[in-house]
């Protein structure tokens, strides 16, 4: 263990997935390929709302700011991840580990605030269509993503804060490939169930409000929906917000399983999956989800794929 003189924990070791260097080297490819086809799905959905002025509305704004998103939030943990396959030591200094918990956490809890302002985006769309384009401006849709984010980073500095300031006095092993609240707190010299209560209860209370609107919005949809007379008309609304609610079940059914009730015994192989499924799984996937079902966005992204052969011939 490295420890400075104060015997005070100076970096952690982040055990990621255990097992033999050629396991590893073999789950550092595979990593580095879906990491890369994230980047590469979520930068396309962003590239595409931004050249292909049909897509110009804040259903598709709100998409290409949920794709950046899912960017930076890979960026959080699977470099450090990837740099800990290749790497003996596999430490992370004090300070990185508790800036890599603030900014996974911060991006996390932004994704809990527009995966609903997008349910409320499609229920004003469906539930008040002649209505909708006077509510649901640029500007209004601006500001609530704008919203979203700085809300989302002002979060977590208190409690982190709290949690910096416990003694680490060792062991400075962390059985996962994220520095997450969980294993923290275990490793500190002494209990702190009141700052482990808190966290507890913000994230507890920002998944159930979030989660709650989304499912108010949803039967708003639904009823809504259900009173179209034309069978198209219902198809082409369940259409429009099926993708949503896929990504919303992948997201929100992992981080109910993760941080609904931490303390819950979950064995660290457990953490570690579920984390892996929404921290880069789901931000995998979300492009593929989006663009499938979506005419709109499949021919933006042939329109790019087009300009891009051009350019290079």
């Amino acid at each position: 263990m490295n420890a400075s003189r104060g015997n005070t924990v100076t970096e952690f070791v982040l055990l990621s997935f255990p097992c033999s260097r050629e396991v590893q080297m073999l789950l550092c490819l595979l990593f580095s390929v879906s990491y890369i086809l994230t980047l590469m799905g979520n930068g396309a959905i962003v590239c595409a709302v931004k050249v292909d002025h049909r897509l110009r509305t804040p259903m598709y704004l709100l998409l290409a700011n949920f794709s950046f998103l899912e960017i930076c939030y890979i960026n959080t943990t699977v470099p450090n991840m990837l740099a800990n396959f290749l790497s003996e030591s596999k430490t992370i200094s004090f300070t990185a580990c508790f800036l890599q918990f603030y900014f996974f956490f911060s991006l996390g809890t932004a994704e809990t605030f527009l995966l609903p302002l997008m349910a409320f985006d499609r229920c004003l769309a469906i539930c008040r269509p002649l209505r909708y384009p006077a509510i649901m401006n640029r500007r209004l849709c601006i500001n609530l993503v704008v919203l979203c984010w700085v809300t989302a980073f002002l979060c977590y500095p208190v409690p982190i804060y709290f949690i910096t300031q416990l003694p680490f006095c060792g062991p400075n092993t962390i059985d996962h490939f994220v520095c997450d609240p969980g294993p923290l707190l275990a490793l500190s010299c002494i209990p702190a169930p009141g700052i482990e209560l808190c966290y507890s209860l913000l994230s507890s209370l920002i998944i159930f409000i979030t989660f709650l609107f989304i499912l108010t919005s949803y039967t708003l949809v639904l009823r809504a929906v259900f009173r179209v007379p034309s069978g198209a008309g219902r198809r082409k609304a369940f259409s429009t917000c099926g993708s949503h609610l896929v990504v919303v079940s992948l997201f929100y059914g992992t981080i109910m399983v993760m941080y609904i009730s931490p303390n819950s015994g979950n064995p660290a192989g457990t953490q570690k999956i579920v984390t892996l499924i929404y921290s880069s799984v789901t931000p995998l996937v979300n492009p593929l989800i989006y663009s499938l079902r979506n005419k709109d966005m499949k021919a933006a992204l042939r329109k790019i794929q087009m300009c891009a052969k051009v350019s290079h011939n």
